[in-house]
């Protein structure tokens, strides 16, 4: 373009330093940067795949309990290892990693995270084939013996003698479990730096009025995640775990047993590789951004392009190190910041239990699948979770709402998320009929009690195993623990398709002997509870909808109620104290409650108890309802009493700016009174001058 040609107001570029591009730089200088949009892109893909192996882990749970034959207390504190992890190094990641390159530490992060999450599933390939318990056939390969007859008066010698393969010691099960545990301290560890290093470095560099949306909008995106975690893991829930490698024809169990586990270690892998390839972009993104406003174009000066690099230039250890403490106990002397932190305290330990345990309450509640359960419940929950983590961060830049706005929101949110909560308590199943567990044996009975149930005189005779657990549905719709209690003599079939005839048991109930055969399986649950199921879930939409839409609203308050230089700091305390205080604790007190509701507890293949088969479902609802409720309300009260005290410094700082407005304008109003004071006094003198000369 010549000089004619350039258009009225255009000005010749000053020419840019050479070392603006200089890879020896402290840090990359904004005119190769990529934009801060870019960074949200590559920060959200992370956020993505974190949130799926995160959302993907709390799915299986249940497969996991039943591979490995462990409580559900044991399970939970699997579940929380992870936030042990994360707790090793969230506070010193969140404080020195804000000092130096924070997207390389994010990118270090994430390739912990995939390795991690990949460890999870090796117990997978190191263990032998699943083997579970039953009485209605056996695979010669594994037993060398077949049960030909349910009730036999040899059966109780056959089941009880040592299997082949077996060791002594191990009835205690298989210890593999540990390193899926380990997996996720590791995980854990990685998934420290993603979260305060990433929303830190978006609030350093965007618009304060952007920043909100840019922090909604990414964690929109996330949401995504535990959509796709949970799709993935009602997928694998539905393979057997041991696909490949044995007959399915064979396999005599459907999804809907308590005793079926899905492909659990296939999403481990799936997750894991993803959240590898999310790492990559991390390494090649600058140390700093553009200052927001600050221009990047030719007509930038290259003053203007170093301008970052040089607020950020090395910083030793020890100078960062020095500062912590003291900025720690600043931190800590906040009293809003410690009455939001009480507050979440107690909300996130009932988020913990929802969200770890809601698949399980529904499985054992309303009789669903894993599967089933795991893909409506992420179809349903997430797209509301979106929606209103989405218009959150909206409302915050449409209203511009300051740190009581954001407060006042928050809290009237989650008031209507826990009121949507409230009618889970009329949706109520009963328990299964099962014959001497929940409902007696009809006829007479010998009261000689086995694992909470009696005897009856229809299986007395038959030498029933009493710690196999192979339940079968009568035709008068009662189940039975297995066919042998079910007092059935004669088999038909194979595999799924087995029928069993001649049950003395279900006779009792007046049925004839044409109709006193059984099937393998539990009776299906009641239609009405199909239908509280999908009322249940509407609710819990709406519950999430309403608590997500305040949720950025919370979370700013977060950063803006402490000083702009402790904002990482801030974000790092405050998920350390709620991963000590409620991640990890939650899921392990909480499963510990739950076993206390099992009735009848499995076996594992050598001996010893293993996972739970039954639940007294009633007992299991008010638990689980009660106790989050009790939990969301104390952690509301605490959050009104934050209000307050936002509400209270906010009119301090009006009146203490009035005081000083009024100050300047007293005194200038001094200064005007004497300037005009002044002004009159020098017209009078101008006004007598004429006079006295005439004189």
């Amino acid at each position: 373009m010549t000089l004619e040609a350039r258009p009225e107001g255009f000005s010749e570029p000053a020419p840019l330093d050479k070392t603006a591009c200089d890879p020896k730089a402290s840090c990359v200088v904004t005119c190769c940067s990529p934009s801060l949009k870019m960074f949200i892109g590559v920060l959200a893909f992370s956020f993505l795949s974190k949130s799926l192996s995160g959302s993907y882990t709390k799915s299986t749970i249940t497969q996991i309990e039943r591979r490995f034959e462990i409580s559900s207390s044991v399970v939970g504190t699997i579940d929380g290892s992870f936030e042990m992890g994360n707790l090793l190094v969230i506070t010193f990641v969140s404080y020195f990693g804000a000092k130096f390159h924070r997207p390389r530490i994010i990118g270090a992060g994430l390739l912990l995270m995939g390795m991690g999450t990949l460890l999870m599933a090796l117990p997978h390939f190191l263990m032998g084939r699943y083997n579970y318990e039953t009485v209605a056939s056996y695979s010669k390969d594994a037993d060398n013996f077949t049960v030909t007859s349910p009730c036999s008066s040899t059966s109780q010698n056959v089941m009880q003698q040592h299997l082949p393969g077996c060791r002594e010691g191990e009835e205690n099960g298989s210890p593999t479990w540990i390193l899926v545990m380990f997996g996720n301290v590791i995980r854990g560890i990685g998934e420290a730096t993603v979260g305060p290093l990433g929303v830190s470095f978006i609030d350093d560099f965007a618009r304060p009025e952007n920043s909100a949306f840019y922090i909604g909008c990414l964690h929109t995106i996330a949401v995504i995640g535990p959509l796709l975690g949970y799709s993935l893991g009602s997928i694998c829930a539905n393979i057997y775990v041991d696909f490949g490698f044995v007959n399915l024809d064979n396999v005599a169990i459907t999804p809907q047993d308590s005793r079926w586990v899905g492909a659990w270690w296939l999403g481990f892998i799936v997750a894991g590789i993803l959240s590898l390839l999310s790492a990559v972009p991390f390494w090649f993104l600058p140390r700093a951004l553009p200052e927001a406003g600050q221009a990047v174009g030719p007509g930038a000066h290259s003053q203007q392009l170093h301008h970052s690099c040089t607020e950020e230039g090395p910083v030793s250890f020890s100078e960062v190190a020095k500062d912590f403490v003291p900025s720690l106990k600043r931190l800590l002397s906040n009293r809003i910041y410690i009455l939001y932190l009480i507050s979440h305290v107690a909300i996130f330990n009932a988020f913990v239990i929802i969200v770890t345990y809601t698949p399980k309450y529904v499985e054992q509640h309303f009789g669903q699948s894993a599967s089933r359960a795991n893909v409506l419940l992420g179809v349903t929950t997430i797209p509301a979770t979106c929606v209103g983590i989405f218009l959150s961060g909206l409302i915050m830049k449409r209203f511009k709402l300051g740190m009581l706005g954001a407060a006042r929101l928050g809290l009237l949110t989650s008031v209507a998320g826990f009121l949507c909560s409230m009618p889970y308590f009329a949706l109520s199943c009963p328990n299964t009929d099962m014959a001497g567990i929940t409902v007696p044996y009809q006829g007479p009975v010998h009261m000689r009690e086995v694992e909470g149930g009696v005897l009856s005189s229809c299986n007395t005779e038959c030498g029933c195993p009493m710690n196999q657990w192979d339940p079968v549905c009568g035709q008068n719709g009662v189940s039975y623990v297995s066919a042998c209690y079910a007092g059935c003599n004669s088999t038909h079939g194979l595999g799924r398709n087995m029928t069993f005839h001649g049950c003395r048991c279900v006779q009792t109930w007046g049925m004839s002997d044409g109709n006193s055969s059984a099937v393998l399986g539990q009776c299906p649950r009641h239609s009405s509870c199909s239908r509280m199921f999908y009322v249940y879930l509407v609710l819990q939409a709406l519950s999430f909808f309403f608590y997500c839409l305040g949720s950025v609203c919370t979370f700013i308050i977060c950063l803006r109620s402490v000083q702009p230089e402790l904002k990482s700091l801030s974000t790092g305390v405050f998920m350390l104290v709620l991963r000590v205080l409620g991640g990890i604790p939650a899921p392990i007190y909480f499963g510990a409650l739950i076993d206390s509701t099992c009735l009848k507890w499995g076996t594992r293949r050598c001996g010893g108890r293993g996972a739970c088969r039954m639940y007294d479902t009633q007992t299991f609802r008010f638990l689980f309802l009660g106790l989050i409720s009790c939990l969301r309300l104390c952690g509301y009260a605490v959050f009104w009493l934050m209000v307050v005290s936002i509400k209270a410094k906010v009119q301090r700082e009006q009146r203490a700016t009035a005081e000083v407005e009024l100050e300047k304008g007293v005194g200038a109003a001094v200064e005007a009174g004497a300037l005009l004071k002044d002004s009159l006094a020098t017209e009078k003198c101008g006004a007598l001058k004429p006079v006295t000369e005439s004189v």
